[in-house]
């Protein structure tokens, strides 16, 4: 029984291409740490070849640490609404941990991610250095 189920799963993943496992990162400042889930598209796939990177976030709107990243991200389906703990990028260039929910004008943020912990670690004014990397 065991041999048919993994037998039909290779059939399966066969038939429609890759199956991505969805990438686990460490955010950390010296204000906590958290970890995050990549999004599966190809900006988050690229944003994680570039690990580890450090990254000078600032405050915006109070609702965000946003920072430049060292390259731009391939353009991808954007949209409008995030929520707490949303990883998004601006700009091609321009990442955001977004540590309250809500609305961007058009044309939209690119989905990089989510936060599993607590974002509340970046709800204070500020700026603050950020350093991304694998989880492992």
């Amino acid at each position: 029984m065991l041999k048919t189920m993994l037998a039909s799963a290779a059939i399966a993943i066969g038939a429609t291409g890759s199956v991505m496992a969805q990438e686990t990162i460490r955010i950390s400042s010296a204000w906590g740490e958290v970890t995050a889930t990549l999004a599966d598209n190809e900006a988050a796939r690229s944003l994680a070849q570039m690990l580890p990177l450090t990254i000078d976030m600032s405050d915006h709107l109070r609702q965000e640490k946003t920072g430049n990243l060292p390259s731009v991200l391939p353009e991808v389906t954007r949209r409008r609404d995030f929520s707490v703990g949303t990883l998004g990028l601006w700009s091609s260039d321009h990442f955001v941990i977004y540590y309250r929910s809500g609305r961007v004008p058009s044309p939209g943020i690119i989905i990089l991610g989510h936060v599993n912990g607590d974002v509340s670690i970046f709800d204070r004014p500020g700026s603050v250095t950020v350093k991304l990397e694998a989880a492992n």
